[in-house]
């Protein structure tokens, strides 16, 4: 399968597909010249999970990945522009404000949201649904875990401190409540605070493509930004963020992280 160059795929051996839908910094040249600035643009990214998680290729895992920022448009949002929690503050699939309310467009939002559509969103998921697909049809039964982060105080979001590990699985809706309780103990057995089915219960990548009675066990990780980097808590600002990525502060992180992913495969092959 032949996929636009801002989609990579590594394909694995493991029952386990790993997607990176927030880690892309890349504007493309329509939209740019409508945004604020490049790095209210970038502002809301999944910093440095693509370095974070780097050793998923490693264990075996197939992983699908966009370059393209979210500002153009958010895989992980539900196409029909439906709101994922409705009644909560949350950016759209093609979002006008930061994280924090503030507008990211000049004037308007540049190209329509069904061209981006077509363009970026549509293609991330015939990749990843590839991916899905292929791994299922060997293994019958595969885990899907989708990565994310953010920054650990937003009042507009969310009250209060993140905890540091953020588990959604829809409620119990998108993977066996064996898996869920599997990561639950190895969070519960490290250093890091947990919640599952928090402020974050899994985006649409989470709720699409998780179905357990078809052997899809999904589930969604969204990381408080100071499990893994050296975070300022509060209000940010272009020379305080984002942080550079920082491998010996990250040890900790990606060595629980680790244990989760080793989990998600042993899961799928003892249920194969």
């Amino acid at each position: 399968m032949t996929h636009p160059a801002f989609i990579t795929v590594r394909r694995g051996t493991a029952p386990l597909v790993v997607s990176l839908p927030h880690t892309g910094t890349d504007i493309p040249d329509d939209i740019a010249p409508d945004l604020v600035s490049p790095w209210l643009a970038r502002k809301d990214t999944d910093w440095w999970i693509e370095k974070l998680y780097d050793f998923a290729a490693d264990l075996g895992a197939s992983v699908v990945r966009t370059s393209i920022s979210r500002t153009a448009i958010d895989v992980n949002r539900d196409p029909s522009g439906v709101s994922l929690y409705p009644g909560q503050a949350t950016t759209e699939l093609c979002p006008t404000t930061t994280f924090d309310g503030e507008p990211l467009y000049l004037d308007g939002r540049g190209s329509d949201v069904a061209a981006r559509r077509a363009a970026y969103f549509d293609p991330y998921h015939a990749a990843l649904s590839a991916e899905i697909e292929h791994a299922r049809a060997i293994h019958g039964t595969i885990a899907l875990y989708d990565c994310h982060s953010i920054r650990s105080v937003i009042p507009r979001l969310f009250d209060g401190t993140l905890p540091h590990l953020n588990l959604g699985t829809n409620s119990g809706a998108s993977c066996a409540p064996a898996l869920q309780g599997e990561i639950e103990a190895i969070g519960d057995a490290s250093a890091f605070s947990r919640v599952s089915n928090g402020r974050f219960k899994g985006g649409w990548i989470t709720r699409h493509y998780g179905k357990p009675e078809r052997g899809v066990h999904a589930v969604q990780m969204e990381l408080a930004c100071r499990a893994y980097m050296h975070e300022p808590l509060g209000p940010v600002d272009e020379a305080s963020w984002p942080s550079a990525y920082d491998p010996a502060y990250a040890a900790p992180c990606r060595a629980v992280l680790t244990r989760i992913l080793q989990a998600c495969i042993g899961f799928a092959r003892a249920h194969a």
